[in-house]
């Protein structure tokens, strides 16, 4: 633990990018609170941080439960005093073409990828006000800048993901940093969740090519370890061989 070391709140926190990034931002040296339904995973990954000399805890969390977001950012601020960057990273990704009228997916894709970040940053503007400043982290994607079939609303939530971030960012200039980290297809669990046939199978062609988790931790990483006069706004990490 050094002088540099940051609290760090992260959502989505038991599987892909979410997990990814607890491990790089504890190796950076920064204590980390993990959030996430599946509370054996993240205690199986708080353990595996907490052996590898690093700093974790953790809570179960619903981000499309508002008092439930707000209790995670209390805990984290009553263990550890302060929350230093929130990293909104839960997300869904059920792809099907609007005429497969999938009303269900389509609400919980509205109610975890956009509200879910609404309540996460709803929670910590307060503690990071009265703290004199912190950083938030939404992990967007490239489906926040391109739409392509299938992906219409969850490229409508990822392009409000985007919105929500500029217009955070000009309200608080100064104040608190905001960053959009937009990743192409990434190894994930986030396409186990589609149920279209069709979906389904252009996806398995579409993940051919993807990157790491890790890759997109590493650009989390990088934004955060900017000193406190650099805010990184946007970054979008693709997979070489990815025309998408």
């Amino acid at each position: 633990m050094t002088h540099h070391s940051k609290t760090v709140l992260i959502t989505g926190a038991s599987s892909g990018i979410g997990e990814a990034t607890a491990l790089r931002l504890a190796a950076d040296g920064h204590r980390v609170f993990l959030g996430a339904r599946r509370t054996e995973r993240l205690e199986k990954l708080a353990g595996r941080i907490a052996a590898e000399g690093g700093t974790a805890d953790f809570r179960r969390l619903d981000v499309t439960d508002a008092a439930d977001v707000r209790a995670f950012v209390t805990a984290a601020t009553e263990l550890w005093g302060r929350v230093d960057v929130m990293v909104n990273n839960a997300g869904v990704m059920p792809l099907s073409p609007l005429a497969a009228l999938k009303v269900d997916e389509w609400d919980r894709m509205i109610d975890v990828n956009i509200r879910g970040v609404l309540y996460g940053i709803a929670a910590v503007l307060p503690v990071m006000g009265r703290q004199g400043g912190g950083h938030v982290v939404n992990v967007a994607s490239v489906g926040a800048h391109e739409v392509v079939p299938t992906s219409a609303v969850y490229s409508a939530t990822k392009f409000a993901v985007r919105a929500l971030s500029e217009g955070l960012r000009q309200e608080s200039a100064g104040d608190v940093r905001v960053s959009v980290v937009s990743p192409g297809v990434t190894e994930s669990e986030l396409a186990d969740s589609i149920s279209d046939a069709r979906a389904r199978e252009d996806m398995r062609a579409y993940r051919s090519v993807a990157v790491p988790a890790s890759a997109i931790a590493d650009a989390i990483a990088f934004a955060v370890s900017r000193p406190p006069e650099v805010d990184v706004n946007e970054i979008v990490v693709r997979p070489a061989a990815s025309a998408q």
